[in-house]
Formats: structure tokens, sequence, C-alpha cells
């Protein structure tokens, strides 16, 4: 990825320099990387937001809303997976690091790869790596 935000679930506050959130729809806040030229420009975050209203849609709507166009998740549920595609916000997959400056490296690097319907949590069964 040469230019673009990236989105990273983020736990605490964030930042690039933070850790990763397991679940993107349970993370304290949202890293967001905005890449150019293959380098990182601009690191912000923000703060995630309830599901009460608008369930597992209300993260997408928030990152649509935020012009991210790449996610990088350790899980995902279908549902919230099927939101981020028709918003146009490829979602990459990696549960191997927990730190998001090396992730997002590898996701600038296109190290990274998009995640597949059959890698997606079930609703609430525990059956996704990285919960």
């Amino acid at each position: 990825m040469q230019a673009g935000r990236i989105a990273v679930p983020s736990i605490e506050a964030g930042g690039i320099n933070g850790q990763r959130s397991g679940h993107f729809g349970h993370c304290d806040v949202f890293t967001l990387v905005d890449v150019e030229g293959g380098e990182v420009k601009q690191v912000t975050t923000i703060p995630n937001q309830s599901h009460v209203q608008g369930g597992c849609m209300v993260p997408v709507n928030l990152l649509a809303d935020h012009q991210v166009d790449a996610l990088i998740v350790g899980g995902i549920g279908m549902r919230p997976l099927m939101g981020f595609k028709q918003a146009g916000i490829d979602v990459y997959y990696d549960v191997a690091r927990q730190e998001i400056k090396p992730v997002v490296e590898d996701l600038i690097a296109g190290k990274l790869p998009l995640i597949t319907e059959n890698q997606v949590c079930g609703g609430g069964s525990g059956d996704c790596t990285g919960h």
C-alpha cells in the first residue's frame, strides 16, 4: 500500500507504538495511519463507539466516515466484513504480532493477506483466533 489511510484496532491509547486489539469490534480506539509514497506521514486515533445502536455496523460506519482505505484485524465477524467490503475498505489479516508499527509496515510492504470469508469469527462462538 503506497498511499491511503490504514486503521488498526488498538487497546488503551493506541498510536503507532501501541498494541493491537485482538478483535476490532471491542477495541478501545482505532489508530489511523496515513501513508504517502510508502511512508507513514501522520498518525491519529479515534475512540471506538458503542455497539448498542446499530450493532456491529457502528465501527464500519465510523471508519468509512474517517475515509479509511484498509483495516488490519486479528479477527472479525462476517457481517462487519461484508459491511467493510460494501464501504470499499479492504480488510487485511494478521494474528502474529500485537504491536501496531510492524504490522502497519508489513501492510505497506504488501506482506499481509486480505482476510477471506473462511477466516471470519462465529458470532460469539469463540472459534476465532485472536480473541
